[in-house]
């Protein structure tokens, strides 16, 4: 121990940049931790689908009706940025929020909890991730 508080009193730019890592590390774990419970991969997404689990599409009804995903409910991300009214009807079930890119979506989710709407998740990477994972689009 004597060791070490030599190497610190010996070294204090070496000794503060650790101790500025160490914060920088652990203020980003917290961060990823309380945005990461609320994100899922669109494998979990159609599993909770499965389970009964809505989808709600965030983007535009314009936008919606150029390709959305099977099952999806279109309620636009600034109806909901105005409260929970638009959910009510939605009350008790599992909610999947989905946008383009998944922004708009954590956003939403973030907005919901803090109204105390549980079981709300995000669609990580949005519709853009759906599509890369070669999922299927219906249109109209």
């Amino acid at each position: 121990m004597d060791l070490l508080i030599d190497y610190f009193t010996n070294h204090p730019f070496l000794a503060g940049g650790l101790v500025l890592m160490l914060v920088v590390v652990v203020a980003y774990e917290m961060r990823r931790q309380g945005q990461g419970a609320a994100a899922i991969a669109p494998n979990d997404a159609i599993r909770l689908m499965n389970e009964g689990a809505v989808l709600v599409d965030l983007r535009q009804p314009n936008q919606f009706k150029d390709g959305h995903i099977a099952g999806a409910r279109n309620i636009p991300g600034d109806q909901i940025a105005g409260g929970t009214k638009p959910l009510e009807k939605l009350a008790g079930k599992t909610l999947i929020m989905c946008c383009d890119s998944g922004q708009t979506a954590g956003a939403a989710v973030r907005t919901l909890m803090r109204a105390g709407v549980k079981n709300v998740f995000s669609l990580r990477g949005g519709l853009a991730g759906w599509r890369q994972d070669n999922l299927p689009i219906v249109k109209g």
